[in-house]
């Protein structure tokens, strides 16, 4: 039977604590953008209180999450939290995400308030502020035994960060996140430390799509893409032709509205 509440039960807290692996769901703005879900594991993750979560945020090749939490007007994310052995439980935290970047005064002070083992590789903390927490009964979710966390990405961040440390500074983790973090794949910014990153070292970010789906270099505009403010465009267009015979003062309003937002989507497909 599924239940909801405005912030966590105090009955569920060493449960999700409990748990060696959750997921994250965040999805643009944009209905052309794509929804992300991604898994996240290890012990680095916690409840501050009732309305609060958070999670060490590792490198890896994607940044949707970020892209999708800095966006203006976004930050929707949806933790999911499922028991694999003992009683059937799915849980999920509905909330806002605000993203702790590496390198700044509130990663550093959030680590050394709370204690987080910063291992390399790490990028951000992602912090969601809770509003809403619905539990069901997971009744179809198979058993499952665990067996161990995969040191894998553990140990090449840690041999990447010996390496620059040894002075190879193509190593560095601001130019992995320049080409792999800095733009998401529907080219939202990702990380500021990678966008700031591949402009100062000239690295160009990896291409994540493919086919004719792929962007084409756009980023949108307060939250609209490049196609919605060529839509916008056009009809300003045909409003102005509708308009020619009318008085001067209109005509010149609506030539400025056509030059103001042709601006602003070739200023995004510009970048």
């Amino acid at each position: 039977m599924g239940a909801f509440y405005e912030t966590i039960p105090k009955s569920l807290i060493q449960w999700i604590l409990e748990q060696k692996v959750f997921w994250v769901a965040t999805a643009p703005l944009s209905g052309a953008g794509h929804v992300n879900v991604s898994p996240k594991g290890g012990e680095d993750f916690g409840v501050l209180d009732d309305r609060t979560f958070w999670y060490m945020d590792l490198t890896g090749s994607g940044n949707e999450t970020i892209s999708h939490l800095l966006e203006p007007g976004n930050g929707r994310i949806t933790i999911q939290l499922n028991a694999f052995d003992g009683p059937p439980k799915i849980v999920r935290l509905y909330g806002h995400g605000r993203v702790l970047e590496n390198g700044t005064d509130a990663f550093a002070s959030f680590v050394d308030t709370h204690k987080v083992n910063a291992i390399p590789g790490i990028r951000t903390i992602i912090i969601v502020d809770i509003h809403q927490v619905g539990s069901s009964c997971g009744f179809s979710v198979p058993y499952y035994d665990f067996k161990d966390f995969r040191p894998i990405l553990n140990d090449f961040m840690a041999k990447k960060q010996k390496k620059f440390d040894e002075g190879k500074k193509e190593e560095s983790m601001d130019r992995y996140w320049a080409f792999k973090n800095a733009v998401s794949m529907d080219g939202l910014p990702g990380m500021q430390r990678g966008v700031a990153a591949g402009k100062r070292e000239s690295v160009a970010p990896i291409k994540k799509m493919v086919g004719p789906l792929a962007p084409t270099q756009y980023r949108p505009v307060q939250g609209y893409t490049a196609e919605q403010m060529m839509m916008v465009a056009v009809l300003a267009m045909v409003v102005g032709a509708g308009l020619v015979l009318c008085a001067p003062w209109l005509r010149d309003l609506v030539g400025i509205l056509d030059a103001t937002v042709m601006r602003g989507v070739l200023s995004s497909t510009s970048k």
